[in-house]
């Protein structure tokens, strides 16, 4: 990116607010602000810098990663040309600016996404500056402010953007733990993965005058409830009134603001040391140098180096890992697992039924098992919500898995879900910062987590289950970013191109075990899981012991360590080099 004065592209500016008239320069002055209606312009990342940080205090952080294009993905352009058409239009090398600079004297690392770069999608280029800024932050000692601005995770790369929402996680984690400072400014919009992890795992959470966010965009919500949406639904407003942000700020106000914030971390107690963070390398070879988890014993019935299922269509497979009678988390807990003993509820008022956890044993060994339930029958998939979990499904889910490190107790998660809860009631509660909490615990949960994808794994719903040490995937589950429809339907002239969606998303178990998202393939019976659920309990069973026991040996600092460079290695750089290989 080049600080470059912005460009005078006209004398006049109409606003979106109240339709008036304005000269551009005193728009400009006013810091984009409609001085007739209050209404906040959305802002490029170089304006947002000029406007926050101390006049020749920006440093601009690297921006130059290699070019990958993970899945070759095309819809009606060619992934690369439509990053080139977004470089050409911003003059940015990606969705985000990254610097260190001064405000108000005070140092600090900043992310700033823009939203005309692809909508501000989180990818892994992305992930990877943001997460190298946390990183400097780290290394300084200094607090991170993160402005964003985007509409999601960039479909483009799959269920390898998905990932970028754990990597940002586990390094504002390293912050917590460091004793740094961490804030997030949500402008317009901040919706989707961005929503739904780092704009609000955040020690504070701002939001500017007029911002959206929320984990489902309205448009979503609308087609799907089939309901109009409350006056000022997301809005910042109805963020504040529902507990989800510390403040809502004016445009002008929040330089100042976050100076007396940055003062107050200042006069506090010096930050603890900070835990050694760790640089991006293969997760095999990370296993290997450290020696703490012994290789696993490949077993029959599970894929491993030496096996590869049968390839089937994407789409076909997609329709599979739907099917009505395909087993579900209490029918894996019935078949896989011994003595089960549910346990309900958030403590906070609620009982999410599309989320079923509890005890139980597996070859004589207690776990904790918590897992997306969907059902079979029409009346069972409606009680269940269809297996998407509201806010309170999440909580729960955390109380379960905070448990179980109390207690000693390894997590199982079983994943099928469509996605989250999208309904107006779970936006109210507070669906994104739910999932955002889920992520960051699982990141640092001193116990061995292991994830198995049973059927859907649908785009942050999933992962709110799957940032674990071992993520296993049964043949016919799918994994993705965003469903194919939805894709189809931004991307493509018509949802009927779902099929060429699903086939350009990678979303299949052998495409995710090529690109290292998911450790092991766990093979169906030669038809499906659905038809012989008896041989896939065995199966599921066998692969959860050989990947479960290894993980028993290894100290708690270790396991964490371990897990979060699973998660690092999601960076550009990974991508790069995994788009060499196919």
């Amino acid at each position: 990116m080049t600080a470059t004065a912005p460009r005078e592209e006209q004398l006049w500016s109409r606003c979106a607010g109240c339709a008036s008239l304005l000269y551009r320069k005193r728009l400009r002055r006013n810091l984009d602000v409609c001085p007739e209606c209050g209404e906040h312009a959305r802002l490029g990342a170089p304006e947002r810098l000029r406007q926050l940080v101390d006049p020749g205090s920006l440093s601009l952080l690297p921006d130059r990663l290699p070019e990958a294009d993970p899945l070759d993905f095309v819809d009606v352009l060619p992934y690369p040309h439509r990053l080139t058409g977004a470089r050409a239009s911003t003059g940015l090398a990606e969705g985000v600016v990254c610097a260190t600079a001064t405000i108000g004297g005070h140092p600090v690392a900043l992310a700033v996404m823009d939203f005309r770069f692809l909508g501000g999608s989180l990818g892994c280029a992305v992930g990877e500056l943001i997460t190298r800024a946390a990183e400097r932050a780290l290394d300084d000692r200094t607090p991170l402010v993160l402005i964003t601005a985007s509409g999601g995770a960039r479909m483009q790369e799959g269920a390898l953007s998905l990932m970028q929402m754990a990597t940002v996680s586990q390094a504002i984690a390293a912050l917590r733990e460091a004793g740094l400072l961490t804030v997030s400014v949500l402008t317009d919009p901040t919706y989707g993965g961005v929503a739904a992890s780092f704009a609000t795992n955040t020690d504070l959470v701002l939001a500017e005058s007029g911002a959206r966010m929320g984990f489902a965009g309205p448009r979503v919500i609308r087609q799907i409830t089939g309901r109009a949406l409350p006056e000022g639904f997301q809005t910042a407003d109805f963020l504040l009134r529902h507990g989800q942000v510390d403040m809502v700020v004016q445009r002008r106000s929040l330089r100042g603001r976050l100076m007396a914030l940055l003062a107050a971390t200042r006069a506090g107690r010096p930050a603890r040391s900070p835990v050694p963070r760790q640089e991006p390398a293969s997760h095999r070879e990370r296993l290997a140098d450290d020696g703490a988890v012994p290789a696993r014993p490949t077993d029959p019935a599970v894929e491993g180096d030496a096996g590869t299922p049968a390839v089937r269509d994407a789409w076909d497979t997609v329709r599979m890992a739907r099917h009505p009678g395909r087993p579900t988390t209490l029918d894996y807990l019935d078949s896989v697992f011994d003595g089960f003993v549910e346990l309900h509820g958030d403590r906070l008022g609620a009982d999410c039924p599309a989320i079923v956890g509890g005890v139980a044993r597996l070859a004589g060994r207690h776990v904790m098992v918590i897992g997306h339930q969907k059902g079979h029958t029409t009346a069972e998939l409606v009680a269940r919500n269809f297996g998407m979990a509201s806010p309170s499904g999440h909580r729960k889910a955390l109380r379960l898995m905070r448990l179980a490190a109390r207690l000693g107790l390894p997590v199982v998660t079983l994943v099928d879900t469509p996605g989250a809860d999208p309904g107006v009631s779970a936006e109210e509660q507070g669906q994104a910062a739910a999932i955002a909490e889920n992520i960051l615990t699982l990141t640092v949960l001193p116990t061995p987590v292991l994830a198995v994808i049973t059927g859907e794994g649908g785009s942050g719903g999933a992962l709110a289950l799957a940032v674990a040490d071992r993520v296993l995937m049964l043949e016919n589950a799918v994994y993705s970013v965003i469903s194919p429809e939805g894709c189809a339907a931004i991307l493509w002239p018509d949802r009927s191109a779902a099929p060429q969606a699903a086939r350009a998303l990678r979303l299949t178990a052998p495409d995710l075990r090529r690109l290292g998202v998911v450790d092991e393939v766990v093979s169906e019976p030669s038809s499906a899981a659905h038809d012989d659920p008896a041989e896939t309990a065995h199966r599921l069973r066998a692969a959860l012991l050989a990947n479960l026991l290894p993980l028993l040996d290894v100290p708690p600092a270790m396991l964490v360590r371990l897990r979060r460079q699973r998660f690092r290695r999601f960076g550009a750089n990974r991508v790069g080099a995994r788009a060499g290989l196919r």
